[in-house]
């Protein structure tokens, strides 16, 4: 993979390339992570495709300097200045997504239909509404405890560890949410990029409209034993639009993306 920075407004999106050829697979990660998460897939691209991975904001190389907001606009232009870059300004995308870029996935194939041959979508974010994560990002109130709340979590974990005592939050949430909550860098991190990305919301009746108005092939893959995003939302999502989008579930937990289930994810590349 071709390490490269993308000059966009002030900022440095920073992004690597592998492969050859017109068609394009554009990969989105996960909260936390980066776009090495896909530099293997590079040795197992079927001929004619090209990978692209870039870091979204505040996350891997990208040096964003545009406040907490990253939009649409933005993700697009970015996407537009990574093709001129590549050579290939017209080429259509697949596009694959883990996690939360599987959000981001969705709201692409929402705002570029007519764009995308294909979606593949690792135990994504995005296909269940999230009351917390919009309280806490779109309400003037829920904005202000969130905040707060970062600055000041002695609350939250005891109201965690009330919880977890009563059964009301079982121990693999409660150990996800500690992670995040216990350490003030991460809680730095946590705020700004659950922030920056709220404006990705996809709108899931419109996108199954448009998944089967333009044919677009979408493939489900989740972790059986995964407690942080059910296979169940995949299942509810499917319903109704099977010709368009199949579902396979395989026995690991969230990390569906590592090199032992190539094959697998490869199968949904190609099917």
């Amino acid at each position: 993979m071709q390490s490269a920075i993308l000059s966009y407004k002030h900022s440095q999106i920073h992004f690597s390339a592998g492969g050859a050829g017109e068609k394009l697979l554009l990969c989105l990660h996960g909260y936390g992570e980066s776009e090495k998460t896909f530099h293997f897939l590079e040795r197992h691209l079927p001929t004619g495709y090209q990978l692209v991975a870039l870091d979204l904001p505040f996350h891997g190389g990208t040096q964003w300097q545009e406040g907490l907001d990253f939009s649409m606009e933005d993700l697009l232009s970015i996407l537009a200045g990574i093709r001129q870059h590549l050579g290939i300004p017209a080429a259509r995308l697949s596009l694959m997504g883990f996690s939360m870029g599987g959000r981001v996935a969705l709201s692409l194939l929402e705002t570029i239909p007519d764009q995308i041959d294909r979606v593949l979508l690792l135990a994504p974010d995005g296909l269940k509404v999230n009351f917390w994560y919009r309280f806490a990002t779109r309400s003037v109130v829920g904005k202000q405890l969130f905040r707060f709340t970062m600055q000041h979590p002695g609350w939250f974990h005891q109201f965690l560890k009330a919880g977890n005592r009563l059964k009301l939050i079982n121990q693999s949430i409660f150990k996800f949410t500690n992670y995040y909550i216990n350490d003030r860098r991460v809680r730095d991190e946590l705020y700004n990029r659950w922030t920056c990305m709220r404006h990705f919301r996809p709108h899931l009746q419109v996108i199954k409209s448009l998944i089967v108005q333009y044919r677009i092939p979408v493939r489900l893959l989740y972790g059986k034993y995964d407690r942080i995003i059910r296979y169940e939302r995949g299942e509810k999502f499917s319903a109704g639009i099977e010709s368009f989008c199949t579902l396979q579930v395989i026995p690991t937990g969230h990390q569906v993306l590592q090199e032992k289930n190539v094959p697998t994810i490869l199968s949904m590349l190609e099917s």
